[in-house]
């Protein structure tokens, strides 16, 4: 049986709202195993001068406990 857990994560970029989306996976990875999925939540921007200089999500990542039994 597997368990999944999900996890709500705010992310940044100043590329794009896909780069931030990754940027959020890839920060996300370096503590939780077993990413299964990510679904794109909520998407803004900051704008000055007329122009976007960042792009913000917020994602909720779906990733699988490991429940290792002890023998």
């Amino acid at each position: 049986m597997s368990i999944i857990k999900v996890l709500e994560v705010m992310s940044n970029s100043t590329k794009s709202w896909e780069d931030a989306a990754q940027n959020a996976v890839a920060h996300a990875a370096k503590s939780l195993h077993n990413i299964r999925s990510v679904w794109v939540q909520d998407q803004s921007a900051i704008v000055n001068n007329n122009k976007i200089t960042e792009y913000r999500v917020t994602v909720k990542l779906s990733f699988e406990i490991d429940l290792t039994e002890n023998s």
